[in-house]
């Protein structure tokens, strides 16, 4: 195994001995770009069955219900539905599928949300190529794998923030008016300027260029 953490087998109904699976695991791949998707199935497929791959959440999810394969590796932002409820769903319709978190998205809080949510690793994309083959082999047998970096305490600041929150977080940062959040998000503009109003109280922060810093900070906006 490379660097990274990994737990003991974990008291969970889907947490099956790995070696308990016939031939070759089957995976399925879950990201919106075309291009990644092709990069994951080249490095993946020598080792693994790629069964599947999705382009958004939605798709993701009927994909999973469908095919039930033994793991999902699975981006955060997606259109449609976000990774995090999408594992929500996951755990629902495909309750064996294991799911690897595979984003670029660095922030402790969005760790946390994705283990909640029943992820069971979580990777950087930037560490995709060194360590995705031995965390998704640590997931599949039945144990929590995260990139190293993400193993230490972050300090206080989005954990307070809630998945919509780091959302709208990330679309203000990006320079997006009030309805183009909305739009994206599929919520009234009422509830963007909600959010806002939350996000700025709880981090005090109170112009969009502070917000843009800090999530530049936080690995929320990745240039």
């Amino acid at each position: 195994m490379s660097g990274g953490f990994a737990a003991g087998p974990l008291p969970i109904p889907f947490a099956q001995r790995y070696t308990g699976f016939l031939g070759r695991a089957r995976l399925l791949l879950a990201d919106d770009h075309p291009v990644l998707l092709a990069g994951l199935k080249k490095l993946l497929e020598d080792e693994f069955d790629v069964v599947g791959m999705a382009a958004d959440g939605v798709q993701l999810i009927a994909s999973a219900q469908e095919l039930r394969p033994d793991a999902a590796i699975v981006d955060i932002s997606m259109p449609r539905l976000n990774g995090i409820d999408a594992i929500r769903r996951i755990r629902k319709v495909a309750p064996h599928t294991r799911v690897l978190v595979l984003s670029v998205h660095s922030d402790s809080a969005y760790v946390k949300e994705a283990l909640l949510a029943g992820a069971r690793g979580y990777i950087l994309k930037q560490s995709a190529a060194v360590e995705l083959i031995s965390g998704l082999h640590q997931v599949l047998r039945g144990r929590i794998y995260l990139t190293p970096p993400l193993r230490r305490d972050a300090p206080l600041g989005t954990r307070k923030l809630t998945l919509r929150q780091l959302e709208v977080l990330k679309l203000v940062a990006e320079g997006c008016q009030n309805k183009e959040i909305a739009a994206h998000l599929h919520i009234s503009t009422k509830t963007v300027e909600f959010h806002k109003t939350r996000i700025m109280s709880e981090l005090d922060i109170h112009t969009p260029a502070g917000l843009t810093r800090y999530a530049i900070r936080r690995g929320i906006l990745v240039n």
